[in-house]
């Protein structure tokens, strides 16, 4: 498993950390699920299309 990085590690990185796209996803449904009106979901550096469209299975379904 993905363990993440800690922001002074990853002010340090070389590379960016591509993180786990499907863990992700989980953590948005479950912002979604708390916060009713949210309706911009996203990531930061590092953060490509595998990652949105983990982010749309969790919370919206598969299309």
């Amino acid at each position: 498993m993905h363990q993440p990085k800690s922001h002074a590690e990853l002010n340090e990185s070389a590379e960016l950390d591509e993180g786990n796209p499907v863990e992700l996803g989980r953590q948005h449904r479950g912002l979604f699920s708390k916060l009713k009106n949210l309706n911009v979901l996203g990531g930061c550096c590092g953060t490509d299309h595998r990652h949105v469209e983990e982010i749309c299975k969790a919370c919206v379904g598969p299309s």
